[in-house]
């Protein structure tokens, strides 16, 4: 019997490599945790979006085996509302206990196969016309990082490849190790923010301020009762011009932001220490422990005890 997770990748015919290769470079740096392998629907090489060929060992019966089966983004040209019949092959090998994922436009494979509906799902946002064009009964979120739907993941474009991954890892195994992992591989361990923030937008007016001195400023002073006048009053903007532009940095509102701060430096706490729910309520700016049980269950749907039980398990 294997002790650890098996993460299976699978490459289809225009493969982009940077995709592909995120799963292995991510849970390989998970201090053994998962074993990656990587196979085509029929065990040869095949041909990326690039001017190589990749040549794999595996082929589709390791699905059967996956605990995981990711599959990478496809270059556009091969993205297609129908599988061939050894594609749907390959994907009906997986085992029904086994957590799927998708990395951009590898969301178009699972929709075409069925794994989608009932679903939310991402991908990228230059695709979500198309998307929805061909799966117009899923739901599309066009401005997440990735969607985490019970067993079946998606992520958004290229490098939220990036961000999915370490997500798992986080769930698995909890944010000291999803932290390891990010600092090895010289990524953010979390990125703020949704795939908003990477939409082709018109070219800001000459001189216009970034706003994110003030989104470092605040994440010092989670623990104080920030208001968006503080907000605006530290980057020398209006609250009009300030809510505008964070808003096409981040994707999110700042209040909506500063919430998601807050709820991430809880479930650290809530994993990295023996803090009580109202003192770690009070180091992250919630007023109350109960505000923290609020926002902490409409972001992940658990309480602040049952999350911490769950992560000193893991560990």
């Amino acid at each position: 019997m294997r002790d650890v997770h098996r993460v299976v990748v699978l490459a289809l015919d225009g493969v982009y490599p940077f995709e592909l290769g995120i799963p292995s470079r991510i849970f390989g740096a998970a201090d053994g945790r998962y074993e990656v392998l990587t196979c085509t629907v029929d065990g040869r090489p095949v041909r990326t979006n690039a001017d190589f060929t990749v040549t794999v060992e595996q082929g589709p019966e390791v699905l059967a085996t996956a605990d995981t089966v990711i599959v990478a983004s496809i270059s556009p040209s091969h993205v297609t509302s129908e599988l061939t019949d050894e594609v749907a092959a390959a994907l009906a090998m997986i085992r029904p206990a086994a957590r799927i994922v998708s990395i951009c436009t590898g969301a178009f494979v699972l929709a075409a196969a069925g794994l989608l509906d009932g679903h939310t799902a991402a991908t990228h946002w230059n695709m979500a016309d198309s998307f929805r064009s061909m799966f117009p009964h899923i739901a599309l979120d066009p401005e997440v990082l990735f969607v985490d739907d019970d067993r079946i993941l998606t992520s958004a474009g290229a490098a939220s490849g990036v961000d999915v991954c370490l997500h798992l890892v986080r769930k698995d195994h909890g944010s000291e190790l999803a932290n390891a992992v990010a600092r090895r591989c010289v990524v953010p361990p979390f990125r703020d923010g949704g795939q908003a923030q990477y939409i082709e937008q018109p070219v800001p007016e000459n001189g216009a301020a970034s706003t994110s001195a003030t989104r470092a400023w605040a994440l010092e002073r989670l623990d104080e009762p920030l208001t968006l006048t503080d907000l605006a009053t530290h980057a020398r903007m209006s609250l009009r011009t300030f809510a505008r532009r964070f808003h096409d940095e981040v994707g999110l509102s700042p209040g909506r932001w500063l919430i998601q701060q807050r709820v991430a430096r809880a479930r650290h706490l809530l994993e990295a220490s023996d803090l009580s729910v109202d003192q770690i309520a009070g180091r992250v700016g919630f007023a109350t422990g109960a505000s923290l049980r609020q926002h902490l269950h409409t972001a992940i749907g658990v309480s602040p005890q049952v999350y911490r039980r769950t992560f000193q398990a893991t560990r």
